[in-house]
């Protein structure tokens, strides 16, 4: 096997080990495989579902099932090509890993620390959620509160070993699947017994294309769909966080990546078809949840209420989960010497709980924001495009280390036995497709906001790896890796980083 399969950002030389320590991964692979399928599912099933929906169908009309179509089809193909090289090196903790071992160490830095930038910017969103669900269940609540007492529960589901985590999350995605499940049943009887709303109308398929067609505000609304809609499937890439802590990986991370279209027909657009049969879309309100507004309209006082629970636990869920993968992100930098040395350490049950801690304290924006915006929902679709932009780049990021994974790793693609489809030409298929959710950003006010932060936010990492690339270990690994990949001795490199 070539000498490439050792990953200079897992495996380091010794001398760059502290003193008594190894390098090698301590993380304890305590997710076995009905925690990383239901890890999968939670991250295919986001905050933007139940919340931003209702404003994406505002926006797009009966067209927004294709776009959660087209979405999930083109992440399914970022999916398999982050299966394909997490599975050729079970050394790799994450996907940060193989971008630093295949692009250079400036892409470790870079993917890492904006994959953590993203996840607290929706943890942030998932808190601006839960707040605004609180207030739904107990009108009069001062939103600080929750807003407060989030993280604080976020941390104790943390601190624990993984194997706690992975039951958190594992009974959180039960709850949003039963949620879904009982929605479309819900919408399936209100259908076959004609059910009719208190304003008149019908339920019916025919409400998805008899007020303007499927596409009633054209090409142009159709494109402005995605701008929300791309925030609901943050998140899908979880499982490459947590591959260092999977049980058996070549059997279960291929499962949960192949079920993702299925997840997509399932819980997307089956729940959305039922939604705009049963309540026409123009009257689905944007500013609220439609899964909470059907269960009203069928008279289930009591299952809009839950539904309020479910909703909130899916922010919960989401939250949970980024704090997760932010403490391992941040984990695996310092490991690599881009973060804090403290932020390498590890709890005697195997959590890296100063990261976790380091993260947990930027969720108190949440407070920030909730009392500098208009509203939940306006505050909400702000942080969520920050967060499409952020999550879109770390998409890129795995896609261009597959091109180059293919390029440079040749005897490694072909020896795979979990392939891309398509491996020669979708990669730059999807990376179009991101440009064109770049361009449908900008064409909203409160979507094009996340056009300039991102710049800012990248001028600032590119500022710190200037400096972070300056010290001896990032020398020495920027040199290991030129040699590695250009075929020049490490001596000869040494001036030249």
């Amino acid at each position: 096997m070539s000498e490439r399969t050792t990953s200079i950002s897992v495996q380091p030389s010794t001398e760059r080990a502290e003193p008594g320590q190894s390098r090698e991964p301590h993380l304890a692979r305590g997710l076995g495989n009905r925690h990383i399928q239901l890890l999968a599912i939670g991250g295919a099933i986001g905050t933007g579902l139940f919340m931003g929906s209702g404003k994406t169908i505002s926006l797009a009309g009966p067209s927004v099932i294709f776009v959660y179509m087209i979405i999930g089809f083109m992440l399914f193909f970022v999916m398999r090509a982050m299966g394909e090289i997490l599975l050729s090196n079970l050394n790799y903790k994450s996907f940060s890993d193989f971008a630093g071992d295949i692009l250079g160490p400036w892409a470790g830095f870079f993917t890492g620390w904006s994959y953590w930038f993203f996840w607290v910017v929706t943890g942030v969103a998932d808190i601006v959620a839960i707040a605004g669900y609180v207030d739904k269940l107990a009108p009069g609540t001062p939103l600080w509160i929750p807003a407060l007492i989030t993280p604080v529960v976020l941390i104790l589901l943390n601190l624990p070993t993984v194997k706690a985590f992975g039951e958190a999350e594992f009974w959180f995605a039960i709850i949003k699947v039963v949620a879904i499940i009982a929605l479309i049943v819900t919408g399936v009887v209100m259908i076959a017994t004609n059910f009719t709303s208190p304003s008149g109308a019908v339920a019916n398929l025919a409400n998805m294309w008899n007020d303007g067609g499927m596409f009633p505000h054209g090409l142009f609304g159709f494109i402005l769909g995605f701008q929300i809609a791309i925030f609901a499937f943050a998140g899908i890439e979880l499982v490459g966080t947590a591959a260092a802590e999977t049980k058996d990986p070549e059997k279960n991370l291929p499962r949960a990546i192949n079920s993702i279209p299925v997840r997509v027909l399932l819980f997307y657009v089956g729940a959305l078809v039922v939604i705009m049969a049963v309540n026409p879309w123009r009257s689905i309100d944007p500013a609220s949840s439609p899964f909470i507004g059907m269960f009203t309209l069928a008279g289930l006082g009591i299952a809009a209420v839950v539904i309020n629970l479910v909703v909130l636990t899916s922010a919960a869920s989401s939250a949970n989960s980024g704090i997760y993968s932010t403490s391992r992100m941040v984990y695996g930098l310092a490991q690599d010497g881009n973060a804090p040395k403290a932020f390498g350490k590890l709890s005697v049950r195997k959590v890296p709980q100063n990261a976790l801690l380091f993260s947990c304290i930027f969720l108190l924006a949440g407070l920030v924001l909730l009392y500098a915006g208009d509203s939940v929902i306006g505050a909400f679709t702000i942080v969520t495009s920050v967060a499409s932009v952020l999550t879109m780049f770390v998409w890129s990021m795995i896609l261009v280390s597959y091109i180059m994974f293919r390029r440079r790793r040749p005897e490694l693609h072909e020896a795979s036995a979990f392939k891309m489809p398509g491996s020669a030409f979708m990669p730059y298929v999807v990376l179009a497709f991101f440009v064109f959710m770049l361009v449908a950003l900008a064409q909203a006010e409160d979507t094009r906001l996340a056009l300039v932060v991102a710049p800012v936010w990248f001028l600032l990492l590119g500022a710190a790896w200037y400096f972070n690339r300056q010290t001896p270990l990032q020398q020495a690994r920027i040199e290991e890796w030129k040699a590695e990949n250009t075929g020049i001795p490490a001596a000869a490199a040494s001036g030249k980083a």
